[in-house]
């Protein structure tokens, strides 16, 4: 019998692969022949020499491999240690790097690529070489190999009992629609037919790994509410479950309807996450993107899904788009700051393969780093310069704003200078190293360089920095330059065992200079922000 491993390289350990266990299910159900599959999950983290003694175990006669970004640059080592040991071993690649780039990977190792979808392509491409059949073409495309393809795979579901012991609580997938109805020119999925699985399958299947051990269960779906009655019927199946799970969604926000909303606002609280794309406020940028937004009503359903303050709401800027300079990128930034969404991702512009940017880019003068990620390096609207000065402002974002640190002491800074967000960022990025810094230290780069900044108050600046503190440290003391070493001390903690009702430890209170006492609750943590309970107490 045919030996098949199907290789997933993760980007962390927490994640877990969807594509090759919906790929093993289907050669169960679709190739005519018998094989005996196994999956083998790895990280890119891992070393090269782990992965290939993994694969050795199995002494597979055909391997297949998923493709992405994060991983396509460890295909060529990974084939030549392979070629030492299995020489007869047939690779066959699959998913967006090698389906968007076939005759580079047949030049360089692969013996064959899958493109487009391949729940159908890969069985009937094992069942022709079990048969020797030599006219097997190299590469396996969906327009003309695969007649049937518009079978849904999706009724071959991959939470098997292999697949959730192999889980381990790690954070899972599930696909509920395939392809999207817009055609965004920085994605894949722009030019791909829309397609929904039957609903009493996606229920299914959402049961079944909410009733798991998984803490986090992803759609994958590209724009998951384009069709608002079929996510409200889901987000209403998820809510009325009992389970511990978060459910993470990609969401257009122009697309909620009040219906919806209203829905939504009843979801228990961190039971819903959403990923947001506005990717930016510029809308030449916009169209040049062909991106379709009305931006007032994201702006104003943004606010109401923050207003309800049950749901965790994740919102991505693109740096790089045509025709957004910095300056308007600065202001895209500070209006979707503004919004306080839970996390601001500044992210930048990638020019993949098969994406229309990419086929695009050098009549838009956009120059682009050929290997992955195809980060862009320069633009007619953006230099390399502006481009660095970008990174130092997403820098400081994903070390303060991003990880939920020192919330209130930058709405205080932002308050009393009078300067915008990607200021103080770019300022701070600039000033305060973060790279392997401990944090007790990194407060102390930041309270000294927020001195600096004209109009603040040092112990006001001192009392948020401590109350930051108490929100996102658990069980450590504040460092002792925050510390108000006041008599009254005593009296807070009467305090916070009236409220906590238990013993409390010396890091969970504190008075400020401000005279009011101040205790955490180290034990009860807010499923949306991450953040502790912090009260306030009156001496």
């Amino acid at each position: 019998m045919t030996k098949v491993v199907l290789l997933a390289i993760n980007a962390k350990y927490v994640h877990s692969s969807l594509a090759v266990w919906v790929l093993s299910s289907s050669i169960s159900a679709y190739a005519k022949g018998q094989y005996d599959v196994s999956v083998v999950e790895a990280t890119i983290n891992q070393k090269l020499t782990d992965v290939v003694e993994c694969i050795k175990a199995h002494k597979p006669d055909f391997l297949g491999i998923s493709t992405y970004i994060w991983n396509i640059r460890l295909l060529p080592e990974l084939f030549s240690e392979l070629r030492k040991h299995l020489p007869d071993l047939v690779i066959a690649l699959g998913g967006p790097e090698a389906s968007h780039n076939a005759e580079y990977w047949l030049d360089n190792g692969a013996d064959y690529v899958i493109c487009g979808e391949g729940e159908l392509q890969l069985p009937m491409l094992l069942d022709k070489l079990s048969a020797a059949n030599i006219d097997t073409e190299p590469v396996f495309n969906s327009a003309n190999s695969c007649a049937t393809s518009q079978q849904s795979a999706a009724l071959v579901g991959p939470y098997t009992v292999e697949y959730f012991s192999a889980l381990k609580g790690r954070l899972s997938y599930i696909e509920t629609s395939r392809g999207c109805p817009f055609q965004c020119a920085f994605c894949l999925s722009g030019d791909s037919q829309l397609k929904f699985f039957p609903m009493d399958i996606v229920k299914n299947q959402i049961r079944k790994l909410a009733s798991s051990d998984t803490k986090t269960i992803k759609f994958v779906d590209r724009t998951f509410n384009c069709n608002a009655s079929r996510a409200y019927e889901i987000f209403e199946y998820i809510i009325g479950l009992d389970c511990q799970c978060r459910f993470h969604f990609e969401v257009a926000a122009d697309l909620f309807d009040e219906k919806t909303l209203d829905l939504l606002s009843t979801a228990p609280l961190g039971l819903i996450q959403f990923e947001i794309g506005l990717q930016s406020f510029y809308e030449p940028a916009l169209d040049a993107s062909s991106r379709q937004t009305n931006l007032e009503k994201v702006v104003s359903n943004i606010k109401r899904l923050l207003q309800i303050s049950n749901i965790h709401i994740h919102v991505d800027l693109i740096a790089g788009l045509p025709y957004e300079t910095l300056e308007q990128f600065k202001n895209s930034f500070n209006r979707a700051y503004s919004l306080r969404p839970h996390v601001l991702q500044l992210g930048f512009l990638k020019l993949l393969h098969g994406s229309a940017l990419r086929k695009n880019a050098a009549s838009l003068g956009i120059e682009y780093s050929k290997v992955p990620p195809y980060e862009i390096i320069r633009s007619k609207w953006l230099s390399s310069d502006d481009l660095q000065e970008l990174k130092i402002v997403e820098n400081a974002l994903q070390h303060t704003y991003n990880k939920g640190r020192f919330l209130t002491t930058l709405s205080y800074i932002l308050t009393v200078t009078g300067k915008d967000a990607y200021t103080i960022m770019l300022l701070l990025g600039t000033a305060v190293p973060n790279h392997g810094t401990q944090l007790e230290e990194y407060v102390k780069h930041i309270y000294n360089f927020f001195l600096t900044l004209p109009d603040v108050n040092e112990n006001k600046l001192t009392d948020h920095l401590l109350c930051d503190w108490l929100g996102m440290v658990k069980g450590k003391n504040a460092p002792p330059f925050l510390k108000n070493n006041d008599d009254r001390r005593v009296l807070v903690l009467e305090k916070a065992r009236e409220i906590l009702g238990r013993d409390v430890a010396r890091c969970e209170y504190h008075v400020l200079s401000s005279g009011v006492g101040v205790v955490v609750d180290s034990n009860s943590r807010n499923p949306i922000t991450g953040l502790y309970n912090i009260f306030s107490v009156v001496l």
